[in-house]
């Protein structure tokens, strides 16, 4: 399902063409924030792209199917579905590192729970969404990181975010994941168990790509998205309030919200000294990271060999880094 989102006019007197892209879960997810500070910004049209709207997909899997069948030139996907759908077939390039890290997620309890700390999940029955996404990967790994056994819990799929917290709400299990913005808007009503980037290692979230033919008749409208995006992020590690205020009408979310999203993302580096919005950089070894938890739940098969996949080409000279 195609959802559009921030339209703006599609005549352009500088004759520079007019097109959509493609961001998953964008006005849904916080993946996809910057975007709309450069479309509200003028960022696009002021690095030379007219970006007429931004079309939401529910999932990476989608998003890639949009791409493709759309004929866009730029999307925002997870890794693991980008090289799922490459080594499917499609002529799929990854030109950006778009978010570093999973920071949005927290592992809550109720507030009176005895359940404080990783180390706790011994004999409890813990939450994720649905099978083979990215919370039972990241279940997987805290129990890995906490030397327990799949065993040792009794891990719950509670169908998505909200579900998972009613669980919570009525006993039937003692933590459940929270991802912002959820975890903003409920502030106050649980505690937090484990910030996932206070004890796991930085993982991919999501990156730019484009097809093999758009790259080849497109460039510049592709290096014109990645300029942009860059500036918004930029924009928003200096202007909090202000993006949030953007972010809140475009998210339908309440700007103090908004603001406590953005304060909470930008400040998960201090811990993990890796930024969550990234400028576009590539980073294999959160790539590489997140790819192996995805294949602890059966959601990733094979190896990527970067060397294929990764076109850097789009990136300004001080973003790019040598391919392996």
């Amino acid at each position: 399902m195609w959802a559009v989102a921030a339209l703006v006019a599609c005549f352009d007197p500088a004759g520079v063409a007019a097109e959509q892209i493609v961001v998953s879960n964008y006005s849904v997810t916080t993946n996809g924030m910057p975007f709309a500070i450069a479309m509200e910004k003028g960022y696009f049209k002021e690095a030379g792209a007219d970006v007429t709207g931004i079309l939401s997909s529910d999932g990476g899997g989608t998003t890639i199917r949009n791409l493709l069948g759309g004929d866009l030139a730029y999307g925002e996907a997870a890794v693991s579905a980008v090289v799922t759908a490459i080594q499917k077939g499609a002529d799929l390039r990854i030109i950006s590192g778009n978010v570093h890290t999973v920071a949005e997620f927290v592992w809550v309890a109720m507030p009176n729970s005895p359940i404080n700390s990783l180390k706790d999940f011994k004999g409890r029955r813990i939450a994720y969404t649905n099978p083979r996404s990215t919370s039972q990967a990241l279940v997987a790994l805290l129990l890995e990181k906490a030397g327990l056994k799949e065993s040792d819990v009794m891990a719950v799929k509670a169908g998505g975010f909200g579900p998972g917290l009613a669980l919570l709400e009525h006993g039937e299990v003692d933590s459940a994941p929270a991802a912002e913005p959820l975890w903003s808007q409920r502030r106050g009503k649980y505690k937090a168990v484990i910030w996932v980037t206070d004890v796991l290692p930085p993982l991919s979230n999501v990156v730019g790509v484009t097809t093999a033919k758009a790259a080849a008749a497109k460039p510049d409208f592709i290096r014109a998205v990645i300029k942009a995006r860059r500036k918004a992020v930029e924009f928003m590690y200096a202007n909090p309030k202000e993006a949030a205020g953007i972010i809140a009408k475009v998210w339908n979310i309440e700007p103090d919200v908004a603001e406590s999203v953005i304060t909470n993302l930008l400040n998960s580096e201090k811990k993990s000294r890796v930024p969550y919005w990234g400028p576009g950089d590539l980073r294999l070894d959160t790539m590489d990271n997140m790819l192996r938890a995805q294949k602890l739940v059966g959601a990733f098969q094979g190896e990527a060999d970067w060397s294929k996949i990764v076109d850097e080409r789009f990136l300004p000279d001080d973003l790019k880094t040598k391919k392996r």
